[in-house]
């Protein structure tokens, strides 16, 4: 995938390039069944699975997910620890299926903190799905939009070079894919939750009230239905942007 395309139209297929989601409703799914909070978690796997499926199968180039919120450490101390331990689970059977599917995996966010079990498994992933081209999965684990910006904007202070906007692009957490094109969040609530603060700048929103674990491919075609019925101008009047050529993302956007 080439560094330099520019995002900010469908692809060939009519489904956006990149795809950001706030998995949310897990706990709010267990609660309903009574169940504890870390099952609506091990549902939600099955539903990023198939979510990857989809993706993969209409042609998506990046897929980038919200698995923990660097907020997320202050829930109850028996909700995180059977996180990580889903983590842990999850990387071991996951990562050889992703892999066979030309899956390349990205684990953006703070590695400062997470346990070097932890943190061995996320670089394994990386480094045996670092040749695929098919599709980019960014996880978002311990992640946060302010935590990125600052993050990036002490990295250009380090180099010494001017905080620029192309700087910042080339500096934070996703700068190896593009902005996202459309951003879902699943689970009723209408907010973005420190997620992607820069990088969605120009993202076109779709909230549900389907919880994550609820959440398939039917789900998903609705929200791309949504997205392609958008006229994205990026600051542009409609009479600017031409309906026989696509739209480019403002500069600093890239794939």
């Amino acid at each position: 995938m080439s560094s330099n395309s520019l995002t900010g139209a469908p692809n060939a297929t009519g489904v956006p390039r990149h795809v950001a989601i706030v998995m949310d409703g897990n706990g709010r799914w267990a609660k309903k069944r009574l169940l504890p909070r870390v099952a609506g978690h091990k549902q939600g796997v099955d539903a990023l699975r198939r979510t990857v499926r989809a993706c993969l199968e209409r042609q998506v180039q990046v897929l980038t997910v919200f698995a923990f919120s660097s907020e997320n450490w202050n829930r109850p101390a028996e909700e995180v620890s059977g996180l990580m331990d889903l983590l842990v689970l999850a990387l071991s059977r996951e990562v050889p299926k992703l892999d066979k599917n030309g899956v390349r995996l990205h684990f953006p966010g703070d590695s400062s903190g997470l346990s070097p079990r932890l943190l061995q498994g996320l670089r394994k992933a990386e480094q045996t799905t670092a040749h695929n081209e098919r599709m980019v999965l960014n996880v978002c684990f311990n992640y946060g939009g302010r935590w990125d910006i600052v993050n990036a904007a002490r990295q250009l202070l380090v180099q010494g070079r001017d905080i620029t906007e192309a700087g910042l692009c080339e500096t934070t957490a996703l700068a190896h894919v593009g902005d996202p094109d459309l951003l879902i969040r699943t689970g009723g609530e209408m907010r973005i939750s420190n997620f992607l603060l820069w990088q969605c700048a120009y993202s076109e929103l779709f909230f549900t009230p389907c919880l994550w674990p609820d959440f398939d491919a039917a789900e998903l075609d609705r929200a791309f239905q949504d997205y392609a019925g958008r006229e994205r101008r990026f600051g542009l009047i409609s009479e600017q942007v031409s309906p026989s050529s696509p739209v480019a993302a403002p500069s600093g956007s890239h794939a």
